[in-house]
């Protein structure tokens, strides 16, 4: 056999020009995948990088997309915990009883592994694990006359390729740039996405992340707004104190001011002691506001003395407290259109949207489609204790042309409904999802098909104008809701569309005026 080093000098050379190549590190990490390739004649490769027990996907090559989106960890997946485990270069006999985490996950072979060639490469820098090379086969003598030399010459180029792009990152963050948007580093919850929109938001998120300015996160339904949050706070000088967070939809005028300021004993009946509220829970830490826009005008005063003058007074309190805390707040509702109906004070709005940012839906986000969508099957798989669960070709396809009414939420709860259709249907522990496994009607009713003008003209008529203002908006509310949910044919998913309210919000109104 030829040496391969030899052959392949040109490339191992052009890899080591890479390293300190002006190149982006996704083309760094697809370039370097594409030699191998080319050089050990495999069928599917793999740059992962690893962090807190797990190993995350950077570059495929070979394997379907929706592998991007996966996140292994070592404890679930035999094979990956060898190769962390090991610190040198891993043979996995052809016949190895061990499951493949690629079992239906390579390109043109849905087929089970059983019977084929696989090395991993650990990626060590000063004896430290900092990712993986995994190389597979179909042909399970593929690699035999590979040396273990010549392996570990690989490893130690994707290694210093690796280990080239955590510095460069580290710099970034300590600079407070972003030279180029990357999507590699992927910590366990974190955003997943490689689109245009989304790499524009991580890199916003960047750029915000270390000030202390005011963010309001905007959005429609199920989009992430609280992953946004939690990756401002996980980036931020006060990502080592509180991240505390509260839903301003759920609080009941009663007790809100008390959820948000705190109160003194005796205070109100109920006040048998004193106790904090979320400011100074998240004292010198992050507030996350969720749902900003349902907060009410008298509250939204006095959360606008806060911002203004940074102290608080707990109910029942004269005195005043200082309070350190910094506001991430979110909502879907259009804020511009709620100041103008005088739902929500200007001044507060011009306060937090110091730096608002925009969380993109889900029908905008087609090249993140797959990699959701592996990244849910993957965590939805060890729930049900199934060895691996893929999507078919077909199944991918359908979801494709889907629209998301209800965005990434949306796609979760599909996947995980799907998948214990799945599961009913097989008793083999190896499940495919199919198109019949999921019902994905698109919305029976778009706003072109009511004439909301119409409706709202024949609820104010019917409306008896002896029974007081407030009795009056709750009865057209009423009225209102029950008309546009009878269009819609009891869909309460498209009467909030139409209505254009949060669904969870319209459902928790429903019941307040007695619709359901």
């Amino acid at each position: 056999m030829v040496d391969i080093m030899l052959k392949h000098l040109d490339d191992w050379l052009q890899i080591a020009l890479d390293l300190t190549s002006g190149l982006s590190n996704q083309d760094r990490f697809e370039r370097l995948l594409a030699t191998i390739k080319l050089a050990l004649k495999c069928d599917a490769s793999a740059l992962l990088s690893f962090q807190q027990q797990q190993f995350t996907p950077l570059a495929i090559n070979g394997l379907y997309h929706e592998v991007l989106g996966r996140r292994f960890n070592i404890a679930e997946h035999p094979r990956l915990e060898a190769i962390a485990r090991a610190g040198d270069i891993v043979r996995f006999p052809s016949d190895c009883a061990l499951p493949d985490p690629y079992d239906g996950l390579i390109s043109n072979h849905e087929q089970h592994l059983q019977v084929h060639s696989c090395i991993g490469l650990p990626l060590m820098i000063n004896d430290r694990l900092i990712g993986a090379i995994t190389i597979d086969a179909f042909d399970p003598n593929q690699f035999a006359q590979l040396s273990n030399h010549h392996l570990r010459v690989i490893s130690a180029l994707a290694a210093s390729s690796l280990q080239t792009a955590l510095l460069l990152e580290q710099l970034e963050n300590q600079t407070g740039m972003t030279v180029e948007p990357t999507a590699f580093n992927q910590k366990p919850q974190t955003m997943i996405g490689q689109s245009a929109p989304m790499l524009e938001l991580k890199a916003h998120i960047n750029a915000v992340a270390k000030t202390d300015l005011s963010v309001l996160i905007m959005g429609e339904t199920g989009v992430g707004k609280e992953l946004v949050a939690t990756a401002v706070h996980n980036q931020s000088n006060r990502s080592n104190h509180n991240l505390v967070y509260l839903n301003c939809a759920a609080l009941p005028e009663s007790v809100a001011e008390s959820e948000l300021f705190g109160h003194i004993k005796g205070a109100f009946t109920g006040a048998i002691s004193h106790r904090k509220g979320k400011f100074e829970s998240a004292d010198n830490g992050t507030l996350f506001l969720d749902e900003i826009g349902e907060l009410s005008l008298a509250l939204q005063a006095k959360l606008l003395r806060v911002l203004q003058y940074g102290d608080i007074q707990r109910v029942g309190s004269d005195n005043t407290i200082k309070v350190n805390t910094r506001i991430v707040a979110a909502t879907n509702r259009n804020m511009a259109d709620e100041v103008k109906a005088g739902r929500f004070r200007a001044d507060l709005y011009h306060r937090l949207s110091v730096f608002p940012l925009f969380v993109p839906p889900l029908r905008d986000r087609d090249q993140d489609l797959m990699l959701l969508a592996g990244f849910f099957a993957e965590r939805c798989q060890h729930k049900l204790a199934i060895s691996k669960l893929s999507f078919a070709p077909a199944t991918m396809e359908k979801l494709r042309t889907y629209t998301w009414p209800g965005n990434v939420r949306e796609l979760e709860h599909m996947i995980n409904r799907a998948a214990v259709l799945a599961k009913a249907e097989t008793p083999a522990n190896q499940v495919i999802l199919q198109p019949h496994h999921f019902e994905l009607n698109q919305p029976i009713v778009n706003d072109k098909d009511i004439d909301n003008t119409n409706i709202s003209t024949q609820v104010i008529n019917s409306i008896d104008t002896n029974i007081g203002l407030k009795a009056a908006m709750q009865q057209f509310q009423h009225d209102y809701i029950a008309s546009v949910n009878n269009q819609q044919q009891g869909n309460w998913a498209a009467t909030a569309r139409i209505l254009q309210v949060d669904s969870g919000n319209l459902h928790r109104l429903a019941k307040r005026l007695k619709l359901k």
